[in-house]
């Protein structure tokens, strides 16, 4: 699920403290917007555009984080508005509901405890790929010339 890779050069102690930051704003978002899950990816787009001309160290940084951010943003609304939904309507809670709930909480528990050893790695300067964000990362962020 995690790769560490070296990196084409060794980040200096301001990028790898900037990179790591990336990751912990999406903690902090996290708990101060736990009800509204656009919250955290607002916080990390945020984050990332304010970084966005900053080294590639730090933006492919601040980009997995805020890919990461996306796909959470998707798992969590939903969960979310069909929460809403239960308490406002009159509906019962279904085993597909609770099934989903389950689903959701163990894909942010894992994302809550990669993202604080990313953070944490990080900030060492090592190189932190996750599987299919580091991918798409490597897509999206080039490296300038």
């Amino acid at each position: 699920m995690i790769q560490i890779k070296e990196f084409n050069y060794q980040p200096s102690e301001h990028e790898t403290e900037t990179a790591s930051s990336s990751y912990l704003m999406s903690l902090i978002a996290i708990i101060v917007g736990v009800p509204l899950p656009i919250v955290n990816l607002i916080a990390t787009l945020i984050f990332y555009l304010g970084n966005r001309k900053s080294t590639y160290f730090v933006r492919w940084h601040c980009m997995q984080a805020l890919l990461s951010q996306l796909s959470m943003l998707f798992i969590n609304s939903y969960a979310f508005w069909w929460t809403v939904s239960l308490i406002f309507k009159e509906e019962t809670i279904t085993s597909n509901y609770i099934a989903y709930i389950i689903v959701a909480l163990v894909f942010n528990l894992t994302e809550f405890i990669t993202t604080i050893y990313t953070a944490i790695q990080t900030r060492k300067g090592i190189h932190v790929e996750w599987w299919f964000y580091g991918t798409l990362t490597n897509i999206i962020c080039k490296e300038k010339l």
